[in-house]
Formats: structure tokens, C-alpha cells, sequence
């Protein structure tokens, strides 16, 4: 049986819970797109399938052919894996600037100053 359309708030508290929950449910629909252009769009006459059957050879190159290179495929490999290749190796020699090793290179300085730690530099 429908429910009767609901005048006011004050009969939605009046309705069990589950029926209260769901008559509160707003269904938003979505907003009506308009183009940035008042042209009607136009509309191709090509009729023909644009798909490439399957020949069974992987990237359509047939068994016993070499595959040409492009001329950009030198170019960005050996370009991403020299860049790869030189952050490793920068990230490998930079310099330890954590507050930890800091500390630790104070703290050792103050105790040898104070007398409590011999010095390194000093061999007996």
C-alpha cells in the first residue's frame, strides 16, 4: 500500500522509524550538462568498424621479422634509467642531516669537553 504524501514535520515523527528513515531520503538528480557551444554537434558518416581483428601475432609483427625501433625509445630509456641510475647513487652519498646523528656528535663533544669520555684523538 503507497504512503500518503506528507504534508508537514510533524506527521514524519508520528511514522515508525523505518518508515521515517526512508521517507527522508532525497534523491538529487544529477544537473543538465549544457555545452560551451550553441552548434549542434555533427555527426560522422563513417560506417565502418574501427577494430583491428586479432592475427594471433603479439603487436602484429609476424614470426621471423625484427621489430623496427621507434626513434624515441633509445632516447627515453637510457633517459629514465641514467636518471633512475643517478638518484640512486645521489641518494646513496648524501650527507645524514637527522636531528639523531646531530645529538648523538653534540653529546659526545660535551662529554669529552667535561672529561667524562676520552678523547678519540688522543692515543696513549
Amino acid at each position: 500500500m503507497p504512503m500518503p504524501p506528507l504534508a508537514g514535520r510533524h506527521l514524519v515523527t508520528s511514522l515508525p522509524r523505518t518508515t521515517r528513515s526512508l521517507s527522508l531520503v532525497r534523491v538529487h538528480n544529477p544537473p543538465i550538462l549544457h555545452s560551451f557551444s550553441s552548434a549542434i554537434p555533427q555527426r560522422s558518416g563513417d560506417t565502418h568498424s574501427h577494430y583491428d581483428p586479432p592475427s594471433g601475432w603479439l603487436w602484429g609483427i609476424p614470426p621471423g621479422e625484427k621489430r623496427e625501433k621507434e626513434g624515441w625509445e633509445n632516447v627515453w630509456i637510457y633517459g629514465f634509467f641514467g636518471g633512475l641510475l643517478m638518484g640512486v647513487v645521489a641518494y646513496a652519498y648524501k650527507p645524514d642531516t637527522s636531528i639523531q646523528t646531530w645529538a648523538l656528535e653534540e653529546a659526545r663533544r660535551r662529554l669529552e669537553i667535561e672529561g667524562i669520555l676520552p678523547d678519540p684523538a688522543q692515543k696513549k
